[in-house]
């Protein structure tokens, strides 16, 4: 049955939107005329999954997409690779969930099964392009999108050796674009946009449609008595939260009393609970790991302050998160912060080594600090979820179109 409930979200350029439907369409009525199309189950390849004790952003985003095609009616299969205590075979929120082979052999594993079947018949397929591309253009025969949220770029020699970093940034930036400019690309941002359009994707074949903000983050009852700041993500280099540890550190001398709590784990949780432990710091600086939904909106709530340190992102989604619970941030200025983050009206961008002297100047500063989290709030509310994957749906939808 069409709706006609307006839902259209922001996109950038002529190819966001298919011209040969109406633009007020929503999530059932792509559902619907994708049925009427032939296609009804849909392959999702992605590294990791939701369930993965190393998930993250990526893997909330797929989650929200793929549990709203189920609710719609599609049967979705989520391809991923084994995860620490979860069983091979699984279902979750409507959708099924695949997670055999390494990081590394998922993807060779992955592809042999889709080509000889043993995944199953599909009639679409998206790809979650995260680093390692999966290169469905090469072997795919049915429609397909590909969701990329961020170029790596300079993550690769934070995450590999030397001559596999480079392998890394060459397979990135040179061999895979090339079998993708063709087809249909989304990403969370224009920046990342402008990236790939750098590496010679066509224009008229990427789409930036923002991430969204669960509407369980909403505001508090009120702030901490004292300074508090609160940074979140995977306990991963690329997100330098040493950066964020120095950064407290300098501006401790101007606040004595300031308090920063890192939400999260992962692979440099030792070293970053060193550093807090040779600044002598363990009294004020907290590193809980992580935390139930419950208790991160009650952190975003009371702090005074988000901050971020990270080298690259598609989307800051712990910036998008804390302002839809009436918290401003500073975060570093890189390309996915300026797309989740308005520069100086819901949130302050600066370099690394401003981050100290700059969460300082704002906590210091109430009335500065009120209005950024004001534009914040507001601006939060209009990145919902059904927004993003309705977006998603559109470029699927457009490349079942183009298939036929």
């Amino acid at each position: 049955m069409h709706r006609t409930r307006p839902v259209t979200p922001y996109v950038r350029g002529v190819s966001s939107l298919d011209p040969h439907v109406p633009h007020d369409a929503d999530l059932a009525w792509f559902a619907d005329d994708l049925r009427a199309r032939g296609v009804r189950r849909i392959h999702v390849l992605a590294w990791r999954d939701l369930d993965d004790p190393d998930g993250g952003g990526s893997e909330v985003h797929a989650d929200e997409f793929m549990r709203r095609w189920a609710d719609h009616g599609l049967d979705v299969l989520h391809r991923t690779s084994a995860a620490i205590g979860q069983p091979a075979i699984g279902r979750r929120n409507g959708y099924d969930v695949v997670r055999r082979g390494s990081r590394y052999s998922v993807f060779p594993r992955a592809i042999l099964s889709e080509i000889t079947g043993r995944m199953g018949p599909y009639d679409a397929l998206v790809e979650i392009w995260n680093g390692v591309p999966w290169f469905s253009p090469v072997w795919c025969r049915r429609p397909h999108i590909t969701m990329l949220h961020h170029v790596h770029g300079p993550m690769w020699g934070q995450m590999l050796p030397g001559p596999l970093a480079a392998f890394g940034r060459v397979l990135e930036a040179r061999i895979a674009p090339p079998w993708y400019r063709r087809d249909i690309t989304v990403t969370p941002s224009d920046a990342t946009r402008d990236e790939l359009l750098e590496l010679g994707f066509h224009p008229e074949r990427v789409v930036a449609v923002p991430n969204g903000v669960d509407p369980f983050f909403t505001p508090g009852n009120g702030k901490t008595e004292y300074p508090s700041i609160v940074a979140v993500g995977r306990l991963a280099p690329v997100k330098r939260f040493e950066l964020v540890i120095e950064a407290a550190l300098e501006a401790r001398r101007r606040l004595p009393d300031l308090t920063l709590t890192i939400l999260g784990d992962g692979p440099e949780r030792g070293a970053l609970e060193a550093r807090v432990a040779a600044a002598g710091a363990n009294d004020w600086i907290d590193l809980p790991g992580r935390v139930e939904r419950e208790m991160l909106v009650a952190h975003y709530q009371r702090a005074w302050l988000v901050v971020s340190a990270s080298l690259a992102e598609g989307w800051g989604l712990s910036l998008t998160e804390g302002a839809a619970c009436g918290t401003a941030c500073v975060a570093t200025d890189i390309r996915g912060h300026r797309s989740s983050v308005v520069a100086d009206v819901t949130g302050v961008l600066v370099e690394p080594g401003a981050l100290g002297a700059t969460v300082a100047d704002l906590l210091l500063d109430p009335s500065r600090r009120d209005t950024l989290a004001v534009a914040a709030l507001d601006r939060a509310r209009t990145l919902t979820w059904e927004n993003s994957a309705l977006g998603l749906t559109r470029a699927l939808h457009r490349a079942v179109r183009e298939h036929r």
